[in-house]
């Protein structure tokens, strides 16, 4: 029998043994333009927001949450995960009880008083805000470095690239359609230029009515959405608090919008329309179906 014979130093063969070679630090700037160092790997994560929740499952790392928040509720495994708290208002003696060596936090969600108080904690904090589909690509990618997952995540990324490139192709010469997503009525919000969501609309062909506003989720009024004059209108049902028709009802009166008009009034699944997770593309394919109803009616002479 030939015995084999490793083709290494014995220094480093003993330095594996003994366990003493450690993993390569982890370098990299977050979505707040911050360098965010860790040691190694992250084998601990608490995630601050439930888009996090979700990207991180998606890079292959939903086995190193031990904390989240409220609402993160997707995929299945995610329920069973330990809360903080909620993604405006968390509890610090329970993260600081989870001993994790990595938190996620969201600029956009997270209190400016999370966000000052995660700075105080002796733990790496990666902030996470992605406003555009690029970004949220690239935060796919950012978590599979930060956990060493880099070749689930990576895969994962380019499938979510490739969906969005074929319906960006399928959709690049379609008349446009002017959308108007309200997220509650009181106060009553949109999601503008400052969400992902605008890029949403324009793989379908879609133009968001208020993508001139800097802002993520602005306040707006009913006489600036008249103005505007969406042809589609969508809102989610979040979660069982609202109907449609009670929807539609509150929005009869205002029949010369085109939308009300002509019944382009949609309940879509707010979750994949929201969050800035790789379900956006799913929700693009459903939006894409949605325009295309409504060209049938304000274009009926121009249908590919």
């Amino acid at each position: 029998m030939k015995w084999f014979k490793p083709n290494l130093p014995m220094t480093l063969l003993l330095a594996f043994a003994s366990g003493l070679l450690q993993a390569a630090p982890i370098s990299l700037i977050d979505d707040g333009q911050r360098q965010v160092v860790l040691p190694g790997p992250a084998q601990r994560i608490v995630s601050l927001a439930p888009h996090i929740t979700e990207v991180l499952f998606a890079a292959g790392a939903g086995d190193r949450i031990v904390g989240t928040v409220n609402y993160s509720d997707y995929p299945e495994a995610a329920k069973a995960i330990p809360q903080v708290g909620g993604y405006n208002q968390v509890n610090f003696e329970r993260i600081l009880s989870l001993n994790p060596d990595l938190i996620i936090g969201w600029y956009e969600g997270n209190s400016a008083e999370t966000v000052e108080k995660l700075k105080l904690l002796q733990i790496p904090v990666y902030m996470s805000d992605p406003k555009t589909m690029d970004s949220i690509s690239h935060n796919i990618r950012q978590f599979g470095m930060l956990t060493a997952t880099e070749n689930i995540a990576n895969r994962a990324a380019q499938e979510y690239d490739r969906r969005r490139a074929e319906l960006k192709h399928a959709n690049a010469h379609k008349p446009s359609i002017r959308v108007f997503y309200q997220v509650w009525e009181d106060p009553l919000y949109t999601l503008a230029g400052g969400h992902f969501i605008s890029d949403l609309y324009r793989l379908c062909g879609g133009v968001n009515v208020f993508a001139d506003l800097s802002e993520a989720s602005p306040i707006v009024s009913v006489e600036a959405i008249v103005i505007r004059n969406p042809q589609v209108m969508l809102t989610g049902g979040h979660h069982g608090k609202r109907s449609i028709d009670n929807w539609k009802e509150k929005w009869a009166t205002w029949g010369s919008m085109d939308a009300v008009k002509h019944g382009m009034l949609f309940f879509v699944d707010q979750d994949m329309y929201t969050r800035s997770t790789p379900r956006t593309v799913d929700a693009a394919e459903n939006l894409c179906e949605i325009l295309d109803q409504a060209r049938r009616v304000y274009y009926p002479g121009e249908q590919e």
